[in-house]
């Protein structure tokens, strides 16, 4: 599809920049959309359980994995939907495990927040908070041992910097000159608190410690996302071992879907300067326009291809069947 729409703005010389580009607004498109069906499929009571929703954050997620082999590593938070699709992971799949369907990536046992797609190296999401550091940090230590080139990436929340995992893997991590990149999507609330008043210092000081390469970005360009990780990652290829990346963002919903008022915590006028000025999608969309490199008929059609994408995946996650009864205690280790 994105060819599709190079095709539809090829005077410019640079047609591959230009593909690249389109195809990063798809894939937050296509984030941004999943996240508002699973919205949509809490409140109607089709899916078990909570979930905590990605929208707003979507040039991370896509900005990191476009920087990455399929060979590579990532590990995910509770907030993950984002991160599983930026690094390759189906729709109608993923719908299916949020429905609890045996066609779902983990056979439905996993739910909103334990995805895991080992064929798009996602090792999983987790919803203990920091959960996942440790096995970003082993699988980056399993790839040096190999005498592998792979990458490791860990995402998480600036709710989990004070976690003393990261403290620990981050020491490992510089010891053993890791190639793993600690990548904390900074959206200013850890659950209903902000940051002010849970943090002390800076975030990027707590890697600065180990002696770990550090930057900050920001986070709702996708383009200046992709370029400083596609840095971070030959880096870490070349054996010079773990870095840590600050990506300043925003979640547009609460904590989880439940959090509906969320006044209390944060004010209307705050959310609505992020979603209209700050806005990932709408800064991208407006750049291409902007620089000619394509025009708004290309960027309506790539909605329309998402939109159709979603809805096509939610329709076969509901008619996909439940897995047995009988299956309750396969792929469960104790």
């Amino acid at each position: 599809m994105a060819k599709k729409a190079v095709a539809a703005a090829n005077s410019n010389p640079d047609a591959n920049d230009v593909e690249q580009l389109l195809h990063a607004y798809e894939q937050m498109a296509k984030i941004r959309e999943f996240e508002e069906k699973a919205n949509e499929l809490y409140m109607k009571a089709l899916m078990p359980g909570l979930t905590h929703l990605y929208s707003g954050q979507e040039a991370v997620a896509v900005g990191v994995c476009e920087a990455l082999r399929k060979d590579d590593y990532i590990t995910s938070t509770h907030r993950g939907h984002g991160h599983c699709l930026a690094k390759g992971a189906a729709v109608d799949r993923m719908f299916a495990e949020l429905l609890g369907k045996e066609a779902g990536f983990c056979k439905g046992k996993g739910g909103s927040m334990h995805i895991a797609d080992p064929d798009s190296g996602n090792l999983g999401a987790n919803a203990i908070v920091g959960g996942s550091m440790g096995i970003a940090t082993g699988a980056a230590l399993s790839s040096k041992m190999r005498g592998s080139d792979q990458v490791a990436v860990c995402f998480f929340g600036d709710g989990a910097v004070a976690q003393g995992l990261l403290f620990e893997v981050m020491n490992m991590a510089a010891l053993w000159n890791l190639p793993v990149i600690y990548v904390c999507e900074n959206n200013n609330y850890s659950e209903y608190t902000h940051r002010t008043e849970t943090l002390a210092g800076e975030i990027t000081d707590r890697a600065k410690a180990f002696g770990i390469h550090t930057e900050t970005v920001d986070g709702q360009d996708v383009q200046l996302v992709q370029a400083t990780m596609e840095k971070l990652v030959e880096r870490a290829r070349r054996g010079e071992g773990p870095a840590f990346l600050e990506c300043l963002t925003y979640r547009y919903y609460g904590h989880h879907v439940g959090d509906i008022n969320r006044t209390y915590y944060r004010s209307k006028e705050e959310e609505q300067e992020w979603r209209e000025n700050r806005d990932p999608l709408k800064l991208l969309g407006e750049k291409l326009i902007g620089q000619k490199l394509t025009d708004q008929a290309v960027l309506d059609h790539i909605q329309e291809d998402v939109k159709a994408e979603i809805e096509a995946g939610v329709q076969f996650a509901i008619d996909t069947p439940y897995p047995d009864q009988s299956q309750v205690t396969e792929d469960v280790f104790a």
